[in-house]
């Protein structure tokens, strides 16, 4: 016995649990104290997991590879379940061993918690990093009706602790009520914003291309920095995720964010959160087989990255003659 019973006791994939020598991992983040609307993100982990079990064998139909041999599943990281300080103040021993060993996606949880991670990631990289943000809302007020952090102020509190380059810091999918300084935050540092009207009837890759070529220009110009892909759920409209805590209409498609995610899987991510999820208020799973098969994307997109990746150094070193390479470590590759 122990822990909260909200904790997820089954695996994404289902696949095995963590263990050292497997690059790619998944872990909870079942905590929602966070939020200024609806609850209920604290038990997606779960919800996202049980989902995901209906991907059949795996195989993914864009890369045509799958996660066998690839993924572990670390759980549900224990977590204070009142207290966002509390919360901020017990991750960073949490998350150091699991960043050092495997790239890592994120199942939240509020959007509260990407702050943490973000600093986390800042001090195992030594570096600011980019940052794909895929939302409602820019999450860039600097309080919470007199609280200081939340969920809505982390991209706010990232940039004031230069923990991101707000010229590589691009949000897809804007379209919350709001003041104009908070609307236009990331914009007015040298970032881009993509509002959800922005991409009104643009669905396949070369209708997105001005995004996508935005996003490789400015992330090349900025150096080749890390780069984190963080997902909040509603940026999809209502109808393809009503299980999330602030839904707004007119959102993001699924067939947008599955473009966007596969057009750009060649860049080097260097992890991926998911939150938001709000399984009380779905219907159907809509919403946790969405974010489900975002996560499987992302990942499959990596490991087929990594692969070519391997694949070019094996012929670059049977053509010149040189032996080949010792692999990096997991976290880094």
């Amino acid at each position: 016995m122990g822990g909260f019973p909200f904790e997820s006791q089954n695996t994404f994939l289902r696949c095995e649990p963590l263990r050292s020598g497997l690059p790619f991992a998944v872990a909870g983040l079942p905590w929602d104290g966070g939020v200024t609307n609806r609850p209920g993100a604290r038990l997606a982990p779960r919800s996202i997991r049980q989902a995901s079990h209906m991907l059949c064998d795996g195989i993914h139909p864009y890369f045509q590879i799958g996660l066998d041999g690839q993924l572990g599943d670390a759980g549900d990281l224990p977590l204070p379940s009142t207290c966002l300080e509390a919360v901020q103040e017990a991750l960073p021993d949490l998350l150091q061993p699991l960043l050092a060993g495997h790239h890592m996606v994120w199942l939240g949880g509020d959007h509260s918690l990407t702050l943490p991670l973000l600093r986390a990631y800042r001090t195992a990289l030594g570096r600011p990093l980019a940052v794909l943000h895929f939302d409602a809302h820019p999450d860039t007020w600097s309080d919470h009706f007199g609280e200081p952090s939340g969920h809505g102020t982390w991209v706010h509190e990232a940039m004031q602790e230069g923990l991101v380059l707000p010229e590589v810091f691009t949000q897809i999918g804007i379209r919350s009520s709001g003041h104009r300084l908070a609307s236009d935050y990331v914009h007015d540092r040298g970032g881009r914003s993509f509002s959800a009207r922005d991409l009104r009837g643009l669905e396949n890759e070369s209708q997105l291309e001005p995004l996508l070529t935005s996003v490789r220009e400015r992330w090349a110009a900025a150096g080749q920095p890390p780069l984190y892909l963080s997902l909040d759920i509603d940026c999809l409209d209502p109808a393809f995720a009503p299980g999330t805590g602030t839904p707004e209409p007119g959102g993001l498609s699924s067939n947008q964010v599955l473009t966007i995610l596969e057009a750009l899987a060649d860049l080097p991510f260097v992890g991926m959160d998911c939150m938001e999820v709000s399984p009380p208020y779905d219907h159907a799973e809509l919403t946790s087989m969405a974010a489900a098969h975002f996560v499987w994307t992302y990942l499959c997109g990596q490991v087929s990255r990594r692969a070519s990746r391997r694949a070019q150094a094996l012929v670059h070193d049977m053509v010149s003659g040189r032996p080949r390479r010792p692999p990096l470590p997991p976290a880094h590759r």
